[in-house]
């Protein structure tokens, strides 16, 4: 039921606000994270690979705390897969150390 929920908001937020808008982003994220959670790997990947991670980056900019969180998701999502590659996991690795490396450095 939770997840059913959550997808109508992310739904209904991406209808009403626009897949840029941080209210979106935010249920996408939280959309993803109860994916993951269910092992819905391949879905939540799609959502966060695109199209939230371009818009969050176009929107919010690289280092916004919602993008670096979308990266994070995304980078779960890829680790916790069993089907998961190489490829996919340096990939992503690729996008999201330099992100999460300044993040951190802002937040000591």
């Amino acid at each position: 039921e939770a997840l059913v929920l959550k997808r109508e908001v992310y739904a209904t937020c991406k209808a009403t606000l626009g897949i840029s808008h941080e209210r979106t982003l935010t249920s996408g994220s939280n959309l993803s994270i109860s994916l993951c959670a269910l092992w819905l790997w391949d879905e939540a990947r799609s959502l966060l690979r695109d199209p939230m991670l371009p818009a969050a980056r176009g929107s919010l900019g690289a280092d916004h705390g919602i993008t670096l969180k979308i990266s994070q998701n995304l980078a779960t999502a890829l680790d916790l897969n069993p089907e998961r590659t190489r490829d996919n996991l340096r990939l992503n690795q690729h996008r999201t150390a330099p992100l999460l490396t300044r993040f951190l450095s802002q937040q000591a």
